[in-house]
This record gives structure tokens, sequence and C-alpha cells, in this order.
């Protein structure tokens, strides 16, 4: 008896619209955005605005990332799972991958990266393709990053030397909050890139390690947020890292001290606290 081969499941008719909650995040940044080129109202207000909003907003492509990857590799669970609509609500680990990130941003100025799209390994026919699952998150930020950058490559942000401001500084808040948001974009893709367990950059080694060396894998990837929280706390890591994520932004044209003017900024209730 001859049987026909199973039919490949088909994602739901709307898996791929984006929802409701990711178009008000696109919403609220483009509206951040105008704010802060207006100086409408309280302009630091208005930075924090557009640097959480455009955060998140990054948040959200980084896991769609990873996720489109995985659909187009064979796993269509994750239509299933509503991951391709670009919907934060439906991550696995909100607090991980949002509040915590938001949180370390507001906090310490970091690009944190979060992880929270599950993938079935068991419908992914390759170790590379399990590996690029990983680095499509990281990769997201980096073109962001770039996106990002290019008004300032092309001379259309302020000129800054040093700290000193040459000519016009016209509308500084808003190239400021974007020159923050870019060097957040580096922080995430440098982090996320690190070989740490349980972060992309270490799961994108994992398929290639040995059973063993797996097993020793997973039992440390629950813990690799806090490795990472300790390794950054010590202060001369902490500052190398900040000088290598700083000397890539200044590559693509986005001055340290801009991007630290548009943290000041940022942080309006310090106005508050004298």
């Amino acid at each position: 008896m001859t049987g026909f081969p199973a039919a490949r499941p088909r994602a739901p008719r709307n898996a791929f619209v984006p929802s409701p909650v990711f178009v008000g995040i696109v919403a609220l940044t483009v509206v951040a955005g105008w704010m802060t080129w207006t100086g409408f109202g309280n302009v630091k207000v208005d930075v924090f605005l557009l640097v959480i909003s455009g955060w998140l907003l990054s948040l959200c492509l980084h896991e769609y990332a990873h996720a489109i990857v995985a659909f187009f590799s064979g796993d269509h669970e994750v239509a299933e799972r509503g991951y391709l609509r670009l919907d934060p609500l439906k991550y696995t680990h909100p607090l991980l991958s949002i509040i915590l990130p938001i949180v370390v941003v507001i906090l310490g100025g970091i690009g944190l990266p979060g992880g929270a799209v599950w993938v079935n390994h068991e419908h992914i026919g390759s170790k590379a393709k399990l590996s690029l699952i990983s680095a499509a998150g990281p990769l997201t930020n980096m073109v962001f990053a770039l996106v990002l950058a290019v008004p300032f490559l092309a001379g259309l942000g302020p000129q800054i030397e040093g700290t000193t401001l040459l000519g016009d500084s016209g509308h500084l808040e808003f190239w400021a909050a974007l020159a923050l948001l870019a060097v957040l974009q580096i922080t995430a893709s440098v982090l996320n890139f690190l070989p740490v367990p349980g972060l992309d950059g270490g799961n994108i080694l994992q398929p290639w390690l040995s059973p063993p060396y797996q097993r020793a894998y997973n039992l440390f990837a629950p813990y690799g947020f806090m490795l990472l929280f300790v390794l950054l706390w010590q202060s001369q890591l902490n500052e190398l890292f900040f000088r290598f994520v700083y000397w890539i932004g200044e590559a693509l044209g986005v001055s340290p001290a801009l991007s630290a003017t548009g943290y000041e900024l940022m942080r309006f209730w310090s106005d508050w606290l004298g």
C-alpha cells in the first residue's frame, strides 16, 4: 500500500499581518520623532519616548528576524504561536525580552539582548540553519544601526569634534536621541554575538558542539544573562566594552558625545531629583 506524503502545516491566514500592538509602537515612534524634532512640550520627555519606542521597535524586529528565518527553515509552528505578527505580547518571556531590556536602557544606557522566540529544533534540517536562526536577531540590530547612522554619514546631523559642537545646533535633541538609538543597536549586536550560553552568540555555536559539550551548554544556558551582568559590572570590562562600542559608532559617524547627550536628555526625571 502506497501512502501520500504528509502535507506541510499551513500558516494561519493572518500569520504575516503586523499586530495592532506593533502598529501602535511604530506610530508612537513616528509621533515621538516629530515631537522631538519640533520641540513639542517637554523635549526631554520627547527624547525619552523616542528612544524607548524606537528601542522597543528594534526588539520586535530582532525577535521577528529569529522567527521568520525559523519559518523558512522548516519550523512553521512559529506562525501558529504568532511570532510572525511582530507582537511582543506573544513572546514566551516578555519580562526578559521587553521589560528587562527597557529597564536596563533607562538605568544604564545599554542595549541588553533578550531572547523569547521558541524554535522547535526538530523541524530544522541542518546545523547551519540553526546557527542562521540565532544570528538573524543580532544581524537585524546591525542593520538597524547602519540605517540610523546613514544621516550622520551623510553629514545631516550636527558636527561634533570631541565634545565641542561645531556649526548649527538645530534639532540637537532629535539627533542626540538618534545617536543614542544607534549606540543601543551596536551594544545589542556586540553583546548578542558574545559566545555566552543562552545568548544568540552561544546559540550560534551550540549546534556544532559535541553531545557532552551540548549538555554542559544547556546546563549553563539559563544563567547566561546573569553571567553577562557580572561581566558588565566589572568596571574595567565595562570601560573596554564601551570603548569598543564607541569605536564602532565613530566609524559609522555617530559621535560618542552626541549619544551621551541623548542619554542625559532621556533621563528627564533627573531634573525633578535635583
